[in-house]
């Protein structure tokens, strides 16, 4: 999946082999990242994690999508 189908700002990148792994390879990336996108998507990532409605929305796209990856 790429940066931006998590919902950051750019077109990197992002693997792992599970979704954990992915998610905290995705959080790697993101907090890396200084550009003001990237700053942007941890500010909302970091308000998301105290809204758990926020969140479940987040992870309930984020498995759906990871789901349909073709398989590597």
């Amino acid at each position: 999946m790429t940066c931006t189908q998590m919902g950051g700002c750019c077109d990197e990148l992002i693997t792992g082999s599970t979704p954990e792994e992915m998610m905290a390879n995705g959080e790697k990336h993101i907090r890396a990242n200084t550009d003001e996108g990237h700053l942007k998507a941890v500010a909302m990532m970091e308000k998301s994690a105290n809204n758990p409605e926020a969140m479940k929305v987040w992870m309930d796209k984020f498995m759906a999508d990871y789901a349909a990856l073709p398989e590597m």
